[in-house]
């Protein structure tokens, strides 16, 4: 087994950055503690207060103030503000949590918080952190990038959250939630917006009273945009994508005491993905192992920039990728004499196929790295005649019962949740049939292709039940100030995956004015030139390997126990302390791009024997965080504050890593032992009747402690925590900046922070590391304009307005670069016009 461990995320970067990243914090945190001086000599005596901002994360409504737990919260005015539909529009918004497309499916996204995350999106492995839409737990990665129908708040909790939230959230958890119907009127919402990038943008909504007790709502947004980066070669252009959602949303208040949510929703996309840049060529003197063999001819094959490019060329033409999801959850919400019972029951289904072409950018027809169709000589020997174009796809089902008891005894002061889940789930991710995924010139050689052909399919069934409690108990000491809960949740998981793959080598040569000739890995030592020429570069391991995966079969089965204790004491009026302890397991599971059948095998392609392979799977991670938290509200509630110092340590923490001198096996271990610790703040100021300042940080200390390989050799010093920037932070000014009779003008700029950061987790390779940047946004609105008997807005933003260049994923692997990237998105305008009646 390997053990894995990381350096601290100080360690990235030069000391000159760091201490210009310091330079800026000092500043901001000073500009901050002049507008608070500022609020306290203005406002001390007048009656403005900030408004209260209402959350869900202890599976009820409360106030932000009081609820112990480090979170943002986006609510509807903030989403509008800050023109977010969906999690891919929140990338760089929250301190601590960071946002990435998954690179060959920009509609899956990588999510982290606080440095956890899942690296590789896979039907077979779950992301730590926990996704929730409407109470209803998101399974997959994939399909996370779509826009959310009516979606009117959204929730990031920093942290474990083993008890309330269960498995798989030993980063946090992220709760999406949407507008109810109700029954008080007649509503309607139309919002159309157009912009650079020939953008259009329309989201409607009707809420229809049917009587008294019965309302539906019918919601539906669409989107159109092209990308940024333009496709000179055949097919779509980078970046271009379509999407559309719609939400059918039943409200019924059976009775006084009875009461029936039901929706229906579904996403679509259409996208085309974006392809890496190259950035550096491969060094001189190394070793791309398994590519080694082609990659200068791949280089010389490649368009190289160390800017952003506005234009590429691919050699296949560029596909489109689809995504497609819909779901149906029924909530029903009783009271009793005793509590409150809540069942939320649903099923979902999702469709994702993804074409993603990881070529060089010219458009040469001698170096292709993608899925597209293929008629050369090696099409026949391999598959008969040509291969066919395959867009790998993954299908997916799940459905989820949950029951949750609430209730309280009074003359003891305690109030109790009770609760069970279960959750079962089919997958299918299918990457057949036989098809081309890698075409090159052998380096060296004017006349020799190697060709490589990939089947895949892997099929998975899992489920997972638990049972969970907690208790709230205010002691009758202290004027009722101090709260004591504890809770716990037991979990078992059984999982199974099957493995189907298939890679076929071939050589293709063409003697001088001779037909081509085709060779296999094992037949090209018969010919006179192609054996003195591949026969070295099979020995240092420089080309791909012929595999295959017939039927392997996994089974692994999981159960834990974990607990969480709290102290809350209200201190005075508008001020809460709390102390925490909360443990969180994420389930094990199978690695379908481990290149090894079980643990039997010997040594992987790195040459390294890690004692596991595919059908061994991998164990579950424990993670157990302890946090010191405040918050506050000063000078009559015009200013809030709320602080949290916290330290997690993580027992076999699971790493997702790329084998040495591969483009895509990776392993999954549990890595031992790991530990961060950190802080995080937000403040906001009513700094005057029509001014609100607020501002975000988050500290992050990450390291994992320990890595020993399977020859028990300790290789801590080479890992790191990926996508764990040490500095993060937001800071906005709101100004109401005229109101008039009939209308008010609003003007929102706000920016945001990101430290350097890791793009993979070997620190070795400095060539992954991506640079800090920072972006400025604003929106000028002028809103509440009386016209046909409702309200009319008119808005102008734009988002990256300095044009800063960024990159949002950075890899070390590919053939034709040591280093490649994707860029985040340049400046962007757009006017928005809305109407509500």
């Amino acid at each position: 087994m390997l053990t894995m461990t990381t350096n601290r995320g100080r360690t990235l970067g030069t000391r000159s950055a760091r201490d210009n990243i310091g330079s800026r914090r000092q500043k901001l945190l000073v500009l901050l503690f002049v507008s608070t001086l500022y609020s306290n000599a203005s406002f001390a005596s007048g009656q403005l207060r900030l408004e209260e901002v209402l959350v869900s994360a202890r599976k009820k409504v409360e106030s932000l103030q009081d609820t112990p737990i480090s979170l943002t919260v986006f609510s509807e005015e903030r989403l509008q503000i800050e023109g977010v539909s969906g999690l891919a529009d929140i990338a760089s918004k929250v301190p601590g949590l960071t946002i990435e497309p998954f690179p060959i499916n920009g509609a899956s996204l990588r999510i982290y918080i606080r440095g956890i995350g899942l690296g590789d999106v896979q039907v077979t492995q779950d992301t730590p952190v926990a996704l929730y839409l409407d109470g209803v737990y998101i399974a997959r990665s994939s399909g996370t990038a779509m826009d959310v129908a009516e979606l009117t708040r959204m929730e990031i909790l920093r942290g474990p959250q083993g008890t309330l939230y269960g498995r798989n959230t030993t980063g946090g958890a992220i709760n999406l939630l949407t507008r109810r119907p109700h029954s008080e009127k007649l509503e309607f919402n139309q919002t159309i917006g157009v912009g650079d990038r020939a953008l259009f943008r329309s989201k409607s909504s009707v809420n229809l009273p049917i009587t008294d007790s019965l309302a539906v709502k019918l919601a539906y947004l669409t989107e159109r945009r092209d990308g940024f980066i333009e496709n000179t070669g055949p097919g779509g252009d980078f970046g271009d994508r379509e999407v559309q959602g719609a939400r059918f949303d039943l409200s019924w208040d059976i009775n006084t005491d009875l009461r029936l949510d039901y929706s229906y929703d579904r996403s679509d996309m259409e996208s085309y993905n974006y392809m890496f840049q190259a950035i550096n060529p491969p060094a001189e003197d190394g070793n791309k192992g398994q590519a080694d063999a082609i990659k200068r001819s791949a280089q010389a094959r490649s368009k190289f920039g160390q800017h952003r490019f506005s234009s590429m060329a691919t050699t296949a033409p560029l596909e489109s990728s689809v995504s497609e999801i819909e779901g149906h959850a029924l909530i029903v919400s009783a009271s009793t004499d005793v509590g409150e019972f809540k069942y939320i029951g649903a099923y979902r289904e999702l469709f994702d196929s993804a074409y993603t072409d990881l070529g060089g950018g010219l458009g040469s027809p001698d170096y292709r790295l993608d899925s597209h169709r293929y008629d050369g000589p090696a099409a026949e020997s391999a598959n008969g005649g040509p291969t066919p174009l395959v867009k790998p796809t993954i299908t997916q089902s799940q459905q989820s019962h949950e029951f949750q008891y609430t209730g309280e005894f009074k003359d003891i002061g305690l109030e109790y949740l009770l609760g069970a889940y279960y959750f079962t789930e089919t997958a299918v991710e299918d990457n057949s049939p036989l098809h081309l995924q890698l075409y090159s010139l052998v380096d060296g050689a004017d006349d020799v292709y190697i060709v490589n052909f990939v089947s895949q399919k892997y099929d998975v069934d899992n489920t997972a039940a638990a049972v969970f409690g907690q208790l709230r108990w205010t002691p009758p000491i202290l004027g009722d100030a101090l709260h004591i809960t504890v809770g716990a949740r037991h979990s078992r998981d059984r999982r199974e995956a099957l493995k189907n793959q298939r890679d076929e080598v071939y050589f293709e040569y063409t003697p001088d004015a001779g037909n081509p000739q085709v060779f296999s890995l094992t037949t090209f030592a018969e010919n006179a030139v192609l054996g003195p020429l591949i026969t070295p570069i099979l020995n240092r391991g420089g080309l791909p390997a012929d595999r295959r995966f017939d039927n392997v079969f996994g089974q692994r089965r999981f159960k834990d126990d974990s607990f969480s204790a709290m102290v809350e004491y209200e201190l005075q009026e508008n001020i809460n302390l709390y102390a925490k302890g909360v443990e969180a397991y994420k389930s094990g599971g199978f690695n379908t791009r481990d290149p090894q059948l079980d643990g039997n095998q010997g040594a992987a392609s790195d040459s390294i024997d890690y004692g596991v392979g595919f059908a061994d799977g991998f164990g579950e991670e424990k993670a157990f965080s302890t946090e010191l938290g405040v918050k506050s509200e000063w000078l009559q509630g015009r200013l809030r504050l709320n602080a949290n110092v916290f330290q997690t340590h993580f027992d076999d923490m699971q790493m997702n890593f790329l084998l040495n001198g591969t483009v895509a096996d990776t392993k999954v271990l549990n890595a031992g032992s790991a530990s961060m610790q950190g802080f995080e703040f937000d403040v906001s100021a009513l700094l005057s009747g029509a001014l609100v300042m607020s501002m975000e940080y988050a500290y992050l200390d990450a390291e994992i402690t320990e890595v020993r390989d399977s020859f028990g050799n300790d290789v801590t010093q080479r890992y790191a925590f990926s996508a764990a920037p040490e500095n993060s932070y937001t800071a906005s000014l709101d100004w109401h900046v005229w109101q008039g009779a009939s209308a008010k003008l609003h003007l929102n700029v706000n920016t945001s922070f990101m430290d350097t950061r890791l793009g993979g987790g070997d620190v070795q390779n400095a060539l992954t590391i991506m640079p800090s940047y920072q972006l400025w946004n604003a929106r000028l609105s002028l809103q509440q304009i009386a016209f046909a008997h409702g309200e009319l807005g008119i808005a102008l933003w734009g988002k990256n307005l300095l044009d800063k260049e960024y990159e949002i994923y950075a890899i070390d692997n590919l053939p034709q670069a040591d280093r490649a990237v994707v860029w985040g998105e340049p400046r962007s305008y757009g006017l928005e016009l809305s109407y509500h009646y």
